[in-house]
């Protein structure tokens, strides 16, 4: 192989290993929204709650531990909406306490079904034609932006700092982008002519590094990704904001998963 097709298979190989994590989202074995009266679910040990500004658990006797402090009380949690959460432990389990406008639980266990059948991601043969160099144009100052979800009536709400421009055969276009992880670089949800297709109808993720001095970007397609709702339906991942649907069939990248297909 070619250095390039080298370095995007580790790339690969790399993605797989992160998403065979024992308490990644493959291991999601359930959701629940939680409301205010409090309540069990499932075989879940404790009570659980919510109000109109946090969530609660009452352990009630249970062994549950959170940032590796046993839970003796009613433990509070005020969480930013759309963000990753936390997490409280309860033996082999991780149930994760998130704010998608109310508040849910969705419990990882390393024994899941998911996480035992995985076998890969399928995705297109890496191409060099499908790197391409593009613009970043900053607005001028940050937008909050609504976008719908995989779940109906659910929207989430992120943090645009701009759009990137790029061109593809003598037509140029324009892709709202996000915050990147961490604060880093920018992201990217989008669709295109494969989705429904060969790709993952709903999104595909694509992970752009920090712009240069002078706005330049590199928009590498053979690195769009799944979102985790492509594997499980315990995600509730947004859909691309309007005018981020390319009307040209990206033939890199990830595929539609497996257990999908």
């Amino acid at each position: 192989m070619s250095a390039f097709e080298d370095d995007w298979q580790a790339w690969h190989d790399q993605r797989e290993r992160d998403l065979a994590d024992p308490y990644g989202w493959l291991a999601l074995v359930s959701l629940d929204w939680l409301d205010d009266t409090p309540r069990k679910y499932g075989d879940l040990p404790g009570l659980w709650w919510q109000d109109a500004d946090a969530a609660y658990v009452d352990p009630q006797g249970a062994e549950l531990t959170h940032d590796g402090e046993t839970l003796t009380g009613v433990r509070r949690f005020e969480l930013v909406n759309s963000g990753k959460g936390t997490r409280v432990v309860a033996g082999d389990l991780e149930i994760q306490v998130a704010r998608r406008s109310g508040y849910l639980i969705r419990v990882h266990d390393p024994k899941a079904k998911t996480l035992a059948d995985f076998r890969g991601v399928p995705a297109y043969a890496p191409g060099e034609q499908w790197v391409v160099q593009g613009r970043y144009e900053p607005f001028d100052s940050p937008r909050a932006t609504t976008v719908g979800a995989v779940v109906e009536g659910l929207s989430h709400v992120y943090i645009a700092p701009g759009v990137v421009r790029f061109s593809h055969d003598g037509a140029e276009h324009t892709l709202t982008a996000f915050n990147g992880k961490d604060g880093v670089g920018l992201d990217i949800l989008f669709t295109d002519g494969t989705s429904g297709v060969t790709t993952y109808a709903a999104n595909r993720s694509l992970a752009v590094a920090q712009p240069d001095e002078d706005g330049t970007v590199t928009l590498d397609f053979n690195r769009a990704v799944n979102l985790p709702c492509a594997f499980t339906d315990f995600a509730t991942c947004p859909l691309p904001p309007a005018g981020n649907r390319l009307p040209f069939a990206v033939e890199a990248g990830e595929l539609t998963p497996y257990e999908r297909a």
